[in-house]
């Protein structure tokens, strides 16, 4: 598995980046079982790069996390990064977004008690607070550093113009961006910007939520606990064309020797300004078919390839807490 430095920091990071939303339970139920194999196997693929959140499950994706990585945490920290992401608050009616400086402490400590360690690689914010001023969330991140609790401190789905404030009152290690085939809009100017800045940039959503491995028809239909049973991604004519054009890349991936997922995430990492991509699993069959895309070198020519099958894709949005 290629490593690379995130950023400007001195963390040596996979290029995959083992995502563990699914395990907070937005994604229907999972087998805990299977979930500990998984990142056990992600390990043992050379994987040291584990990302979760505070408002995966509330907790949960966390306590699984540390569990799985329990005996390594306790003997050899150093070797394991692992990224959090906090400023989610659950309401009543849902989830509201709070950057504010006692929750993320608040949040910051649950994080580190969730996942047994005594300090976090990397913290991000998850989402922008309109209600907060960006000073009061970058200086509480640079006070978590300097007590240690936090190395690196980063955002989450940040504006160009709202990392550009940010970077006035702190200096700004990591960026996390949606990005696949089907979702560029940082290609525009949030991923010039972070190569520009040397910001570290760990893109989320590689595989399209699923779209992109290549497993989805027309008939495709998902639990009621799972987020895509009613997102518009999953449905209508958009999502019909989107299946033509992916059974399409399938066949260029099939021409090219390797699996459909690991084309999808190696062209994202083909990006210059891409350090490391997100890549979720619910078993360890699933991590180690994708996994091989940390080392896969696309060529400007197979680059070109996907650049036309694209043509016939349609564009589309994301998940938001709103």
């Amino acid at each position: 598995m290629q490593h690379t430095k995130l950023g400007s920091t001195d963390l040596d990071v996979s290029r995959i980046c083992f995502g563990t939303w699914q395990f907070g339970g937005d994604w229907g139920g999972i087998e805990r079982a299977d979930a500990v194999a998984a990142v056990r196997k992600a390990r043992r693929l050379g994987i040291n790069f584990f990302d979760t959140a505070q408002a995966y499950g509330w907790g949960e994706s966390e306590r699984l996390l540390g569990e799985a990585l329990r005996d390594e945490l306790r003997e050899s920290r150093d070797a394991i990064v692992i990224a959090t992401k906090g400023g989610l608050r659950r309401t009543g009616d849902g989830i509201e977004r709070d950057s504010s400086r006692a929750w993320l402490r608040q949040g910051v400590d649950e994080s580190l008690r969730n996942l047994g360690v005594d300090h976090i690689d990397l913290y991000q914010v998850h989402w922008p607070d309109p209600d907060v001023p960006i000073e009061e969330t970058a200086s509480v991140l640079d006070e978590l550093v300097r007590d240690g609790k936090v190395r690196y401190a980063g955002v989450s789905n940040y504006s160009v113009a709202a990392m550009e404030e940010f970077q006035v009152w702190r200096r700004l290690d990591s960026a996390q961006p949606p990005y696949h085939l089907f979702r560029r809009e940082a290609e525009q100017d949030v991923l010039p910007w972070c190569h520009e800045h040397r910001v570290g940039v760990l893109v989320y959503g590689p595989l399209a939520h699923g779209l992109l491995t290549g497993k989805f028809d027309e008939h495709t239909s998902f639990p009621e606990n799972d987020w895509r049973s009613t997102s518009e991604l999953f449905q209508g004519d958009a999502f019909r064309r989107n299946l033509e054009t992916v059974r399409e890349l399938g066949s260029l991936a099939a021409e090219l020797g390797i699996a459909l997922a690991q084309l999808a995430i190696g062209w994202t990492l083909a990006n210059p300004a891409v350090h490391c991509a997100i890549v979720g699993a619910r078993s360890k069959d699933q991590i180690k078919q994708t996994a091989p895309a940390g080392d896969l070198a696309l060529s400007a020519d197979d680059l070109e390839r996907v650049e036309n099958v694209m043509r016939a894709g349609v564009a589309v949005g994301g998940p938001s807490p709103d």
